[in-house]
């Protein structure tokens, strides 16, 4: 009898772990699924132009994102947003979970490229209730920036940017970023990048992975991992007009335009990067 009650109890007990693993995984899919879904909506939102909306094909935004571990909860930066491609996908993204820092350049009042894309950010985001959570801090190239207080970022994003701070500027970029994030926090990298062995002089545009990887490393980051989402083949990374001969862009116009948009947009490093 004894050893009856006693079965009897390991398999009450089995059974009962087995369905709190079973309910757990459930909860875990439950959530998954929400945050992918909060996300997907993000991306296909009618605030979205359908300009922008035809560039996901070349820039995977739901991949992207996925691969650098986002998380509507988190708390993110974007550095320097430009015209806000990805802003309209972070902000709906994280509004009423997380919180959206957009470290771009200050308005100093000067009629100049800085000043002029900061009144342009701000007006897009005063355009549409998606954006009413957003932040704006001042981001500086190649001077000490404060992206988001310190320590309290789960996660620093940066698209296509490197190459217009020049080493000096993507060293200082990562010092600040590595400021902002919190212990295991990410650094997230999309870069044109630099076939190796090309001389990047012929190449105007385009960065070296390696380098920039030991860039990330020389601050304090660990390369997590990497990823070919934003891979292109057909780049061969040496034009007329360097990585603006292709799409968007386009900078020689009709010239040779069918040839150009056949390439389609830059071949992309994707860089994960844990503090």
């Amino acid at each position: 009898m004894h050893t009856t009650t006693q079965t009897l109890k390991k398999v009450f007990t089995a059974s009962i772990v087995s369905a709190t693993l079973l309910c757990s995984s459930f909860v875990n899919a439950h959530q998954d699924a929400h945050q992918q879904s909060q996300l997907e909506q993000a991306i296909t939102g009618e605030h979205r132009s359908a300009k922008n909306k035809a560039r996901d094909e070349y820039r995977h935004p739901l991949q992207t994102l996925a691969f650098f571990g986002f998380d509507p909860s988190m708390t993110v930066v974007e550095i320097t947003p430009g015209g806000g491609w990805y802003t309209e996908i972070l902000a709906p993204a994280v509004k009423g979970t997380g919180k959206l820092y957009g470290a771009h350049y200050p308005d100093t009042g000067e009629d100049n490229y800085y000043s002029n894309s900061r009144k342009k950010l701000v007006e897009k985001l005063a355009s549409d209730a998606v954006f009413s959570e957003v932040e704006l801090t001042n981001f500086i190239p190649r001077q000490a920036s404060e992206l988001a207080p310190a320590g309290t970022a789960d996660m620093v994003l940066t698209f296509r940017n490197l190459h217009n701070w020049r080493d000096e500027g993507v060293e200082q970029a990562f010092k600040d970023a590595y400021k902002a994030l919190k212990k295991g926090g990410v650094l997230g990298v999309v870069e044109h990048r630099l076939p190796e062995g090309t001389d990047p002089e012929k190449a105007m545009g385009y960065v070296s992975q390696s380098k920039t990887i030991a860039q990330a490393k020389a601050v304090g980051f660990t390369l997590a991992a990497s990823s070919e989402i934003n891979a292109n083949t057909k780049d061969m990374a040496i034009y007329p007009k360097g990585v603006w001969t292709l799409p968007p862009v386009l900078r020689l116009g009709e010239q040779d335009k069918a040839k150009y948009i056949a390439i389609g947009e830059s071949d992309r490093m994707t860089l994960k990067f844990v503090k």
